[in-house]
């Protein structure tokens, strides 16, 4: 029998982390050896022996605990929000001195979701106009999410390199917010309302029809076949890989 991967999760307490331990330890490949919580100290890991990092904690807290793990030799699987550009450059360096070490930065582990995202990428060309409505619970404490920016920024990518023209927008007043936020060119409109957890449509038109591609995750164990996915590939994709589409060779 091959041996358990030694896996530690950061956030475990929060929803997602929860949810995450669960997965964890009904994994028969891998084996929980540290589930830390906010006041939990990162030695512990060391210690415990982990080999890999799931890091679902918060924005102010996630690159000081992945590049933690990077420093002493741990593959992380993340998907804590926060990962701008200039932190992402930061990671890279480090990466490059541990260039046996894999980080995945996933703004969403659903599958479908992921899926969903790249349906639209290969869409959006052939399409006059896209837009993207997301909707969430009330707690998130980020607008748009990072799953509606990736997408944004998916769709934004195509179209550049099929040549296609923004989308057409006649609006000339408007009040603050009203046209939703613009992410690399595309509108991305947030919505937060008691009773969601994680749902995005991206709406595209052209002359006498309209494609909505929509993705509904209804509970955070939706969640949980992708952090595991990306627990069993990291090792296997040395540096920074962000995204989840990376692992799952969907240009083949």
């Amino acid at each position: 029998m091959s041996k358990k991967l030694p896996v530690a999760v950061l956030g475990a307490t929060g929803r997602m982390g929860s949810e995450a331990v669960k997965a964890v330890e009904a994994a028969p490949d891998l084996e929980l050896v540290a589930a830390l919580g906010r006041t939990g100290s990162l030695q512990t890991l060391v210690s415990a022996g982990a080999q890999y990092v799931v890091d679902l904690t918060v924005p102010d807290s996630t690159e000081a605990n992945v590049r933690f793990a990077v420093e002493h030799g741990m593959h992380a699987v993340v998907g804590t929000t926060g990962w701008d550009a200039g932190r992402l450059q930061r990671l890279e360096e480090l990466l490059a001195e541990h260039p046996e070490t894999g980080v995945l930065i996933a703004p969403n582990f659903a599958l479908g979701s992921v899926l969903a995202s790249a349906f639209a990428a290969k869409a959006a060309p052939y399409f006059e106009s896209v837009e993207i409505v997301e909707l969430h619970h009330p707690d998130k404490v980020d607008a748009p999410s990072g799953t509606a920016a990736r997408t944004a920024e998916l769709i934004a990518a195509a179209r550049s390199d099929a040549g296609t023209g923004p989308s057409p927008d006649a609006t000339t007043t408007e009040l603050p917010g009203a046209r939703g936020a613009d992410v690399s060119g595309v509108r991305v409109h947030s919505v937060r309302l008691r009773g969601l957890v994680a749902h995005q449509e991206v709406l595209l038109g052209g002359p006498g029809e309209q494609l909505t591609i929509r993705h509904d995750s209804y509970d955070r164990a939706s969640f949980m076949p992708g952090v595991l996915l990306g627990l069993r590939e990291v090792a296997a994709h040395p540096g920074l890989t962000v995204g989840l589409d990376g692992y799952l060779n969907l240009n083949a």
